[in-house]
């Protein structure tokens, strides 16, 4: 990206030399234009989710077919972040913990499947918020090797992305401090509830915008995965608890 403004943003230089992106407010300004080549995506997208919701109709037990998804959902997710657990390996643990060793990263993915269920139960009494949001990403850390990156609150200091032990000032992206990361939040949270846009393009937008603010020090990948799916309950076009 550039070194001046986008539609997607600015980067701001900081005191101590490093460059902070801060994301443009949401919806986008100008508008979305929804060309032909967008519109007929749309259109397919649509279509599948539809499909899709029809046939969980049909099944008789569409509970176990939303069960197994979110466990294959946890591995995929986890396994970007460097996990090497599979899905028999859930499925084993959750039979019975005591049958064979656990991989040392499947509490990850454990976690990954309790994070997703408790945010899709808490969305049937909780609006999508920053506070569940914040509820989900420590259920999502407890009791992991990241436990130490303040489960359950955004962070204080600043975070950015890079080779490993690289400094700040060799990052490859840096988020934005801490006051512009609490004011993007705020925009960020209202943005969660603006019905004017398709709840496909809502929902990318949403996960693009988190993963720019990156507000916790640790598992905002994770987070803003889940958070995909939660954005497609309020956007009516989900097949979980929170729609029934």
């Amino acid at each position: 990206m550039g070194a001046g403004s986008t539609r997607a943003g600015r980067y701001v230089a900081q005191p101590s030399g490093y460059r902070a992106f801060l994301p443009a407010p949401l919806p986008p300004e100008p508008p979305l234009a929804f060309d032909g080549e967008l519109v007929a995506l749309l259109s397919r997208a649509d279509q599948a989710v539809g499909r899709l919701d029809g046939l969980t109709r049909t099944l008789p037990n569409p509970d176990l077919f939303v069960a197994m998804y979110v466990r294959r959902e946890a591995v995929d997710s986890s396994q970007i972040e460097g996990t090497q657990s599979t899905l028999e390996d859930v499925l084993v643990f959750e039979l019975d913990p005591k049958l064979r060793r656990r991989p040392d990263d499947l509490e990850e993915v454990v976690n990954y499947v309790r994070a997703m269920n408790y945010g899709l139960d808490r969305l049937a009494t909780l609006p999508l918020s920053l506070r569940l949001i914040r509820e989900i990403h420590g259920e999502l850390l407890q009791g992991t090797r990241e436990a130490e990156s303040s489960p359950g609150s955004f962070r204080t200091t600043q975070n950015w992305i890079g080779p490993g032990n690289a400094p700040l000032s060799r990052a490859t992206f840096v988020p934005p401090p801490v006051p512009e990361m609490t004011a993007a939040l705020d925009n960020f949270e209202r943005f969660l509830h603006d019905g004017s846009l398709p709840a496909l393009v809502h929902c990318g937008l949403a996960h693009v915008q988190f993963e720019t603010i990156h507000p916790f020090l640790d598992g905002n990948g994770r987070v803003g995965r889940l958070l995909i799916a939660y954005c497609s309950c309020i956007g009516a076009c989900c097949i979980g608890p929170c729609c029934t």
